[in-house]
C-alpha cells in the first residue's frame, strides 16, 4: 500500500476514534463558586443587581484596559445589556444581558459569547442570609458543549479555570463590599 494512503487510512481512524469517545463525554458544563461576605443581604443584593458593577470586582473586566464597552437598557432592570469587545484572545467579544431579577435572591443572566467562538452560556448570582450582617454570595454558570465541541471538556479543566476567575472576582467583591459600612 501506499504511504500516503496509510497516513490517511491512520488519520481517519484517529478522528472516528475521537468522534466515537465524543459520544460518550458529557455535554453540560456547570460551575459555582461561592463567598460568605460581612454585609447584609440587601446591600449585597443591591450592589451586585448592577451590572456596571461588575468593572469592579470581575477578573474578566480587568484583563484589557483597553477593551470597548457599550451598555443598553437601563442597569439593574430585566433587559440591561452589558456589552465587551477586547482584541486580546482571552477576552474576546461578547454581550451580558440580565434576564431575570427575583429582588433580593438571585439574578440570571444570558451571556452571548461572539469571538473568538460563538457560545451562549446562563450565569446567574444568589443570595442567602447567614445572619443580620453576613450573607453568602453564590455565583454560577452553566453552559452546553454540542457534540463534537464536547470533546474539549476531556482536555480542559473548565471548571478549575472558570471556578478560579469566579473566585477572584467573588474575592475581590468581598473586600469592596466590606469596606464600605450598612
Amino acid at each position: 500500500m501506499n504511504t500516503f494512503i496509510i497516513i490517511l487510512l491512520g488519520l481517519l481512524g484517529l478522528i472516528a476514534f475521537f468522534l466515537i469517545i465524543a459520544l460518550f463525554v458529557k455535554q453540560d458544563l456547570a460551575v459555582e463558586r461561592e463567598i460568605n461576605i460581612m454585609q447584609s443581604k440587601q446591600k449585597v443584593f443591591d450592589y451586585i443587581k448592577f451590572l456596571k458593577n461588575q468593572d469592579n470586582y470581575s477578573k474578566w473586566a480587568t484583563m484589557d484596559t483597553e477593551m470597548k464597552k457599550e451598555y443598553r437598557g437601563i442597569d439593574a432592570t430585566e433587559g440591561f445589556v452589558s456589552a465587551w469587545e477586547s482584541a486580546k484572545k482571552d477576552v474576546g467579544h461578547g454581550e451580558q444581558e440580565i434576564i431575570k431579577i427575583t429582588e433580593g435572591e438571585r439574578i440570571d443572566f444570558e451571556i452571548r459569547f461572539i469571538k473568538p467562538f460563538k457560545s451562549i452560556a446562563a450565569a446567574y448570582m444568589t443570595t442567602a442570609k447567614i445572619s443580620e450582617n453576613q450573607t453568602k454570595l453564590l455565583w454560577g454558570f452553566k453552559s452546553k458543549f454540542k457534540y463534537p465541541m464536547n470533546l474539549m471538556l476531556l482536555f480542559m479543566k473548565m471548571d478549575d479555570l472558570v471556578g478560579k476567575d469566579f473566585a477572584t472576582g467573588l474575592s475581590r467583591l468581598k473586600e469592596i463590599l466590606e469596606k464600605e459600612k450598612d
